[in-house]
């Protein structure tokens, strides 16, 4: 194995070291949407892995993301746990139910897969609201104080270093190949003893597990939770816009459609009745024009000098 100069080997920590230095640096407006940019990393990262290396397109994001939102406050509030406690419950509950959902949600495919994941997350958002035990429509408000916005940045930052980290593993992995086998062709992955179920189990736990920590963060954000922004479709549609914007089954593509539909925010914020106009029109365009994402285009470009 060709070794890498030491340069190059010191080149991540020094990133990840200049990242966690930065709200030492910038106000409470910019860690906020740092924190932003890395929630969003972090979804795209999860929604990648279940449906551009795994081929199982999911509409439910909200659903995980609710879950892991709702298990930080019920989890603080009742059981008193302290916050390290708070965010494996996020990710336990969300991976939990994503394991009870896949007996029914496996039995489907294709685009029924696709309508079965939506359903689900409308399901869940309809019963929250309905139940009266877990705070109904009004929602449920922390006990505990929210941390501080350059507290949430580096708890952004971690998740989304360790979504990498797994998502890196796991290409690495003998399951990378299963789940691309069951992308392509799952009759045929299972002609050649490729276990399919399994192999989409593991992809939609690691998704899910992903995107309610995502929620739990979102959760000690705000202070307060509601079915209808825990549950809602907004988180769906921006994981899938940042997902296709930087490129499906990329390494670099969740973090280049993070970059450019915050930027696009940012642009766009004094005009919020024009900003989802306009990510719509970009979308489409990235379709039109750059099917497989910026980054297959980008290194397209560079291939061809």
């Amino acid at each position: 194995m060709r070794r890498l100069p030491h340069w190059q080997l010191l080149r991540l920590p020094l990133l990840v070291a200049l990242l966690y230095g930065l709200p030492f640096v910038l106000g409470p407006y910019w860690q906020q949407l740092g924190f932003r940019a890395l929630q969003l990393l972090t979804l795209a990262i999860a929604w990648n892995v279940l449906a551009a290396y795994c081929g199982q397109v999911s509409l439910g994001t909200g659903a995980f993301v609710g879950l892991g939102a709702y298990a930080v406050a019920l989890s603080g509030n009742r059981l008193d746990l302290a916050l390290p406690l708070q965010l494996a419950t996020a990710g336990l509950v969300a991976a939990g139910f994503a394991a009870l959902a896949s007996v029914a949600l496996f039995r489907l495919r294709g685009l029924y897969f696709t309508v079965g994941t939506l359903a689900l997350a409308e399901a869940l958002r309809i019963l929250m609201v309905n139940l009266g035990t877990f705070g109904g429509a009004s929602g449920i408000v922390l006990h505990a104080a929210t941390p501080a916005f350059h507290q949430l940045y580096w708890l952004a930052l971690t998740l989304a270093a360790f979504a990498a980290l797994l998502a890196e593993l796991l290409l690495r992995s003998p399951l990378a190949l299963a789940m691309r086998a069951v992308r392509d062709d799952e009759e045929v992955a299972l002609q050649m003893g490729v276990r399919s179920f399994r192999v989409k189990l593991g992809a939609l736990v690691l998704s899910a597990v992903l995107m309610g920590l995502a929620g739990g963060l979102q959760a000690l954000k705000l202070g307060v939770i509601e079915p209808y922004g825990a549950f809602g479709m907004s988180w769906t549609i921006d994981t899938v816009a940042v997902a296709i914007i930087g490129g499906l089954g990329t390494r670099i593509g969740p973090l280049l459609g993070t970059l450019v539909y915050v930027a696009l925010g940012e642009v766009l914020r004094n005009l919020p009745e024009l900003h989802a106009a306009v990510a719509g029109v970009f979308l489409l365009l990235t379709i039109r024009f750059a099917p497989r994402g910026l980054w297959s285009l980008i290194a397209r470009k560079s291939a061809h000098g």
